[in-house]
């Protein structure tokens, strides 16, 4: 094997060790809230199965002897002698954890503190079993209960013959035998008749195979899924000897295996259907999302192309176009399946910060995940861990009061943070929330005072005081800590959401708790959106945000002093926003009656009006980000290339509204300028 291929092959392992652990934490979360199902420690086991196996075969051996002492453990959880109270639940995670360090160890080529493992090794043993603390916990496996018969017991004959490399890949044929045991009474025959000669026996080979007898009604799908792990590293032969008669007693085992009759097809599939998967790089993926986009662009360009043509001229070519935009649109829509994955990667990865850290500063505190499963472009889910690891610890340790407090005012003694996800209107909407003690925005606005964030005369909102805690350098904590009090975190959450381009707004009530939402793209490579023209320029207003666009009469529009101009809509008045002035473009319609309104939405900013010249028709777009070739402006969320190849500037509606001065609500700004971070005395700009 080349160095190559072998490094391919390590880096993939330890690809699969990230998926592995988060599937044991989850399934270790899943145990400590009392979800306890077979299913679930079976998932555990596996997790911590696999990645000794893979590590055997590496040569990982101070990780593989970790993983077999942990499993070994989770073996007799499986097998039921040994509960899954708190305290083993607690072991495990921090074993877990333990498990994590080792891997990140090997994988960095950076060996962990000798010994820091020990004292777990110790605890895991004596959790074994007492008396094997100081021993091998899998040499004096604890006795067997009396297995329990019906009296529709099979008796069948396994024939199990490892391959020489099995015990080399970290494989221990004495679990698996325990595992039959637990189906049912078994014997055993060991066949030693690949034995070498002595001077020719390699200590790690497998030499040894096993015939064994086992009377159960489990079924041959059952005892298959025992040797699920060493399918492909043994011969395996499973066959039914005799339908035993419980009421007549124990029948001999001594029969004649040629006339048994047939073993019953197997059931595995109506159980468990294991999915089909290809691991493709993600460099790969990218190519073929990028082809894609160029796919679109030059899909509208001879869109645009054939709608010069007149109709009866050639209507095989319009209907070619027709079916050349549906095809690509599956394609596109297929593609961005690909790189989704379901956000539970991330989140699985919360409930030990949120045990660390609730244990750091002595607080009783539960995490309640939900919407793990809502899917999100990959991209997206590799920059959302720092922004949730930043409000997480928010929530403890600003949000969340100690036992005591909470006690004294009302509340239970655990503090609940709660992290859930969903789609909402062609975006991924992520909640973080608590039960807390809330803001407190007298203290916050206080503190902005007394910083000169905020003028003394000036009187913000309360959605104004609540965002206050975005800006760099705030922090209400009066002695720093290693948890907080620097004044960083927050700003970096809102700048990375930003940058995702999505948004974050907080809603908060003293006492009561605080929620902040997350407001994400599902994907950040094409868009369907909403092409308007503004005099000679034009730009593209996603579909997710509009509500709808309509002709206001004139007596429907009211100015309001200090802010602009409103429209009235079936009885609600909408904030207008003239994007002729917000981008300073001459030759643009300024009256809303003679031009046109489109009344979109966003999460931070509710309803707003954005007044065009015209609507121009839907397309579907290839996002490109202006703030790596050019630099972040107010209320631009990117850039995209029409079917004439002009580029067109994809509008950000929070951005829009965000910037918008009260006393100005269509106040002039240029493009062609990156704009100036909100001013200390601009608090109505804080979003």
């Amino acid at each position: 094997m080349t160095t190559g291929h072998f490094d391919h092959l390590k880096a993939t392992y330890f690809q699969e060790c990230g998926e592995l652990l988060d599937s044991a934490y989850a399934s270790l979360t899943a145990l400590d809230e009392g979800r306890q199902d077979q299913d679930t420690i079976h998932a555990i086991f596996r997790a911590f199965h696999s990645i000794k196996g893979g590590g055997g075969a590496f040569g990982f051996d101070r990780m593989v002897a970790f993983a077999h002492v942990l499993e070994t453990l989770l073996d007799l959880v499986r097998d039921g002698r040994i509960a899954a109270g708190a305290p083993v639940i607690a072991l495990l995670l921090r074993a877990t954890d333990a498990l994590s360090d080792l891997v990140a160890a090997e994988r960095t080529a950076i060996p962990a503190r000798e010994g820091f493992e020990d004292a777990l090794l110790v605890e895991l043993a004596a959790c074994a079993s007492p008396e094997l603390a100081q021993a091998n916990p899998i040499a004096q496996p604890p006795a067997r209960e009396a297995p329990q018969h019906t009296e529709d017991a099979v008796l069948y004959e396994i024939r199990f013959t490892p391959h020489v490399l099995l015990y080399r890949n970290a494989n221990e044929p004495l679990l698996l035998i325990r595992a039959l045991n637990r189906l049912g009474e078994t014997t055993l025959c060991v066949d030693l008749s690949r034995l070498p000669p002595l001077e020719q026996l390699e200590p790690e080979h497998a030499y040894i195979g096993w015939t064994m007898r086992l009377s159960t009604s489990a079924g041959p799908a059952r005892i298959e899924e025992i040797f699920d792990f060493v399918s492909d590293q043994c011969d395996l032969v499973i066959e039914p000897v005799e339908a035993v008669d419980r009421g007549r007693g124990t029948q001999s085992a001594a029969v004649d295996t040629a006339t048994a009759p047939p073993p019953p097809a197997p059931r595995r599939g109506e159980a468990h259907v294991a999915p089909t998967t290809v691991r493709v790089d993600v460099q790969k993926v990218d190519r073929l999302v990028n082809l894609v986009g160029e796919l679109v662009i030059n899909q509208a360009m001879l869109v645009q192309l054939g709608a010069l043509l007149p109709p009866d001229l050639c209507p095989e070519l319009v209907g070619g176009l027709a079916t050349l935009s549906q095809h690509l649109r599956e394609l596109q829509e297929g593609v961005m399946a690909i790189r989704t994955q379901p956000v539970g990667s991330v989140f699985s990865r919360m409930p030990r910060l949120v045990r660390e850290l609730s244990a750091q500063l002595g607080k009783d505190v539960h995490l309640a995940i939900a919407g793990e499963g809502t899917e999100i472009d990959k991209t997206v889910i590799e920059q959302l861990a720092d922004p949730l690891t930043h409000l997480l610890r928010n929530a403890l340790d600003h949000g969340i009061e100690t036992p005591e407090r909470r006690i004294a005012a009302g509340k239970p003694a655990q503090g609940t943070v709660r992290l859930t996800a969903e789609h909402c209107s062609g975006r991924i909407v992520i909640e973080v929330s608590d039960d807390g003690r809330g803001i407190d925005r007298e203290r916050v606005l206080a503190r902005a005072r007394q910083r000169g964030l905020v003028p003394q005369a000036a009187t913000p909102s309360e959605e104004e005081i609540d965002n206050l805690i975005f800006l760099p350098g705030f922090s209400t904590v009066e002695v720093v800590s290693d948890v907080s009090g620097r004044g960083v975190g927050m700003d970096v959450v809102r700048r990375n959401i930003q940058a995702l381009g999505g948004r974050i707004t907080v809603h908060s009530q003293l006492g009561t708790g605080s929620r902040f939402v997350l407001s994400l793209p599902l994907t950040l490579a094409i868009l369907d959106g909403m092409i308007v023209a503004v005099g000679r320029e034009r730009y593209i207003v996603p579909l997710t945000n509009i509500i709808e666009s309509l002709r206001p009469k004139s007596v429907d529009i009211h100015p309001v002093v200090g802010c602009g101009e409103v429209v009235a809509i079936r009885g609600d008045y909408v904030p207008l926003i003239y994007l002729s002035r917000h981008f300073d473009i001459p030759g643009a319609a300024t009256d809303p009656s003679r031009a046109m309104v489109v009344v979109v939405e966003s999460e931070s900013s509710g309803q707003v009006g954005l007044v065009v010249d015209e609507l121009l028709g839907q397309q579907q777009v290839v996002v490109k980000s202006l703030e790596e070739n050019y630099g972040a402006v107010d209320g631009v969320g990117g850039a995209t290339i029409l079917g004439n190849g002009r580029v067109a500037l994809i509008l950000d509606v929070a951005g829009l509204r965000g910037g918008q001065m009260p006393a100005t609500s269509g106040a002039g700004r240029s493009p062609n300028l990156p704009s100036a971070p909100a001013s200390p005395a601009a608090v109505s700009t804080i979003h």
